[in-house]
This record gives C-alpha cells, sequence and structure tokens, in this order.
C-alpha cells in the first residue's frame, strides 16, 4: 500500500486528485519517504517541480560548499533533482569535516544524492551506537 500527500489547499483530496474517502494511508513524513509513497504525489509537489539549485556532477567538491548554504540559509534546496532538507544536509557537513582527506575522495566518486545518503547512514549508526559526534 502506498501513501498519499495531502494536497496543500485541498485536505479532502491528495495531491494526485485521489479523493480522500479513497486514500488508505497518508505519508506523514516530512519529507515524503520515496519507496512509500504515490509516484504521482510525489512528482506532482510543487517543490518537486522547481527547477534545480544546483548541478554537481561526481568529483566536483563544490557540493559540500552548496550544502554549507544550505544549513546557513536554513533552506532546503535541490541539488541534481533531489531535494536536500536541512538536516541531511547538516549531517553531511558534519560527517564530511571529520572524515579524511582519502575517505573524502572516495565519496566524491559518487552521485550528490548518494555522498549524501552515506553521510546520513554513518551518522545513524554513530548515533544508534550510543556514540556522538
Amino acid at each position: 500500500m502506498t501513501g498519499h500527500i495531502r494536497h496543500p489547499r485541498d485536505l479532502r483530496q491528495s495531491v494526485c486528485g485521489l479523493p480522500a474517502a479513497d486514500v488508505g494511508r497518508w505519508e506523514t513524513e516530512d519529507p515524503p519517504r520515496r519507496d512509500y509513497t504515490c509516484e504521482d504525489c510525489y512528482t506532482l509537489l510543487s517543490e518537486a517541480q522547481r527547477p534545480d539549485d544546483a548541478n554537481h556532477p561526481p568529483g566536483d567538491a563544490t557540493l559540500i560548499d552548496t550544502l554549507r548554504r544550505i544549513v546557513a540559509d536554513r533552506q532546503y534546496a535541490k541539488i541534481d533533482g533531489v531535494l536536500v532538507d536541512v538536516w541531511s544536509a547538516a549531517v553531511t557537513v558534519l560527517i564530511w569535516d571529520r572524515l579524511a582527506d582519502d575517505k573524502r575522495q572516495r565519496l566524491l566518486t559518487l552521485p550528490s544524492h548518494e555522498l549524501i545518503l552515506r553521510c546520513v547512514a554513518i551518522y545513524s549508526r554513530l548515533t544508534k551506537n550510543g556514540g556522538g559526534t
């Protein structure tokens, strides 16, 4: 069962137009999880339709500068077609600053969204085991 996102102006229907009476489950996380969200709801969000704020090919170290700007401005941005929230950007910058240079170079070979996901996974493992950063 996929979740649907409530329409911001009409809470009786989902973003994709499905009436509330027909929705089995609402997606309430912010941002919604793409794996469990209706594809139409996800792609019709106005944030998803906006143009990219930045494009960074793999190996482009200016991605970290863009993430630092997201944290400083406290405003999400769209990087390479993916919405990046403030928390993900902050965690990525935090982990990035504590990595050795050889590990940074390995991460830079990944696409931007993969780099961010890896840093979030590292942070999650560290905080789950009681260790802080």
